[in-house]
């Protein structure tokens, strides 16, 4: 590790250990207050920036002269490759909204942008509602579930699947490439093999070029037929680009709302109180605390630990620090939206919490096109656990749960609960409570 400036203080903690996965906290807090500009080697070799401070932060993830462009780059032999999802070079997957800037980012969002206006987003509810009930259905008469690979996992792969237009005999195909994805983030995003998501990668691309050709010889209403159509209504998106975007859409759609919904349960299982006011709140039939409630869990233990890669194209100055042109710069979302200089009572869940302008989905010309849906997955699936499972509760001790170690992404990488078992209600039951 190459962690500058270590005399500042003889107590740095260390970064990047599974410890550090399993709380990230208090090495954040460190680093806000001596070093909030700081640069490290990752595990995987690169030499990054880490910005900490929520000022800082917001100003980076809106500076245009950070790129989001891999070509800015200037990286050393043993850094190829490294800094993005494995495999999406071989598979000609670059063209997205995650590695591009200006004008081409503009375009390309502009154009999915349609799929997730509020009115499209509010149509989709009662998919994702149906979802939600059908997963839990498959566990509600056994009292306990893995409610990651049991409803977290499975939830945003089926509803963005819809989204996209892939038809539903598919589907368990994509829950099986993103399931590879999941398992092997830490060596796609640390440093160590890379196989397991690369070849994943593969296999989705090859699939979505077989779609794309099938939905541009009968297009219907999903995303996929809207990209082809402006495609050949004179956008100039490309088949490549078509495929990066609703792979991007994919990758990034999904594992952001596992999180969410992984990170959100764990986090009102350890704070009770917090969690019987939403339960009272949604037995009276209220929702406003629900949309409160997510934006904090987004704020407190949100799904993405890091915004996505930067490079700087100048040398600039962030933090008091120079940068030069070519370092890559990484924005540290946990560590900015615990800042006690911007949240009070930063590391206390406050459901309730109203001045909660965290950065949980980025800012600027990136945030993140799929918040709409991941907020209405998130609420659907909070407001419906603890509906019908209203003792729901840790069937582990947890020390015993173990965080996912990547780089990029935060989430635990399994959720044993427990709670009273019952049948799952019947048709003629759910229709007489219409």
């Amino acid at each position: 590790m190459h962690d500058q400036p270590s005399r500042t203080s003889p107590h740095m903690p260390e970064l990047f250990t599974w410890e550090f996965a399993a709380d990230p906290y208090p090495a954040y807090a460190w680093l806000r207050e001596h070093s909030p500009v700081h640069r490290t080697r990752l595990p995987s070799g690169v030499e990054a920036w880490l910005v900490t401070r929520y000022g800082d932060a917001r100003q980076a993830l809106a500076d245009l002269r950070l790129s989001k462009n891999p070509a800015h780059h200037d990286e050393p032999a043993h850094a190829k490759g490294k800094t993005g999802i494995p495999g999406e070079r071989k598979a000609e997957l670059m063209t997205h909204l995650l590695n591009i800037d200006p004008p081409d980012h503009t375009r390309l969002r502009r154009l999915v942008s349609k799929a997730f206006t509020p009115r499209r987003v509010a149509e989709f509810a009662p998919r994702v509602r149906e979802l939600t009930d059908r997963l839990i259905d498959g566990f509600q008469e056994r009292g306990s579930a893995d409610l990651i690979h049991e409803f977290a996992f499975p939830l945003p792969i089926y509803a963005i699947c819809d989204m996209l237009g892939v038809p539903r005999e598919d589907q368990d195909d994509f829950r099986d490439w993103a399931g590879m994805m999941l398992r092997h983030t830490k060596a796609g995003q640390g440093g160590g093999p890379r196989g397991g998501v690369a070849r994943s990668v593969k296999m989705m691309r090859a699939y979505l070029a077989e779609l794309i050709h099938r939905k541009r010889e009968n297009p219907g209403e999903d995303l996929i037929s809207g990209l082809i159509r402006a495609s050949d209504h004179g956008e100039h998106l490309t088949e490549n680009e078509a495929a990066a975007m609703a792979f991007i859409l994919l990758f990034a759609g999904f594992e952001t709302t596992v999180n969410l919904i992984g990170n959100g349960v764990y986090a009102l299982l350890r704070n009770p109180v917090q969690r019987r006011l939403l339960q009272t709140s949604l037995d009276a039939g209220e929702s406003d605390l629900l949309a409160t409630a997510v934006e904090e869990l987004l704020r407190y233990d949100g799904p993405v630990e890091l915004a996505t890669w930067r490079f700087a194209t100048e040398p600039l100055t962030l933090g008091g620090q120079r940068i030069a042109a070519g370092d890559p710069v990484l924005v540290v979302l946990a560590a900015a939206d615990r800042d006690p200089e911007r949240f009070q009572e930063p590391d206390t869940l406050d459901l309730a919490r109203r001045d909660n302008q965290h950065l949980g989905y980025g800012h600027g010309i990136h945030y993140c096109l799929g918040a709409p849906l991941a907020r209405l997955e998130g609420q659907t699936a909070l407001a419906t656990l603890l509906r019908r499972l209203p003792d729901l509760r840790l069937a582990v001790d947890p020390a015993d749960l173990r965080w996912r170690g990547g780089l990029i992404m935060r989430g635990l990488r399994t959720l044993p609960v427990e709670f009273s078992p019952t049948a799952p209600p019947s048709k003629d039951d759910e229709a007489s409570s219409m």
